[in-house]
């Protein structure tokens, strides 16, 4: 397993409480419509100023995690972040747009054979390839599991690289200019491996996206992204077809 250098921890009280009530609500603890304990209570909890908890609050309410109403107390917002289905997105990119702190890990690292990968496509099942596990975060929190496997012959320069500086789509982006991409969206239970990563309850429903990218009829990669469901929406901007 290789790591992509030592986690970041907050460095002030402010940070260790927005943090604190973050993953409470992107893990699903306070879930949509819950009534977040008053700024006194909170002040009292974490042995702070109410000023200090006001800040923190302005900025949840900002990223839109929270909606704060005078004399009623603020409630925990659903979460759900727009994620383009028919472009090759960046997710460091989807957690900036929404206003989090960005890092990836790379889980696993091996070369292999290809396999069976999909009908119809030429590609030897003894076609070399780089096998990569990244997660991805958002404020720390996990944001998206990404598996995805480089197939060598058509990019060599995979095989010497870490992935560790930068994750292995934005990296194929980089090298690689691509001409051909399918992308394919399912509904799936989060099993106990998967559950794990994202910090979500087994059996929680996940948005999975497997893309396939060639450059010139050769195959380049295929990726899956497992996203948890309650946290993310897919969206497309459609025209008219002519003719």
């Amino acid at each position: 397993m290789e790591d992509d250098g030592p986690r970041s921890a907050p460095k002030s009280l402010h940070e260790t409480i927005r943090h604190d009530l973050e993953r409470r609500i992107l893990s699903g603890d306070w879930p949509p419509g819950y009534k977040i304990p008053s700024e006194l209570d909170l002040s009292e909890i974490y042995g702070c100023s109410r000023m200090t908890v006001n800040k923190v609050m302005t900025q949840l309410a900002a990223a839109g995690l929270i909606l704060r109403r005078r004399r009623v107390g603020s409630v925990v917002l659903p979460q759900k972040s727009l994620n383009a289905v028919l472009e090759i997105h960046d997710v460091k990119e989807e957690v900036l747009s929404r206003g989090g702190w960005y890092r990836h890990q790379i889980l696993s690292r091996r070369y292999g054979s290809a396999g069976r990968i999909w009908p119809g496509e030429a590609l030897s099942e003894d076609a070399p390839a780089l096998h990569v596990t990244c997660l991805h975060f958002s404020d720390n929190m996990p944001f998206c599991l990404e598996a995805r496997m480089i197939f060598l012959d058509a990019v060599p320069e995979a095989k010497a690289e870490t992935f560790t500086d930068t994750a292995p789509g934005v990296w194929l982006l980089e090298h690689v200019p691509w001409s051909e991409a399918v992308n394919e969206i399912a509904a799936v239970n989060a099993d106990a491996a998967l559950a794990d990563l994202l910090k979500i309850t087994p059996g929680a429903a996940c948005l999975t996206m497997t893309r396939r990218t060639w450059k010139n009829g050769e195959a380049v990669t295929m990726a899956s992204f497992s996203y948890p469901g309650a946290q993310h929406k897919m969206q497309a901007r459609f025209t008219p077809a002519h003719g």
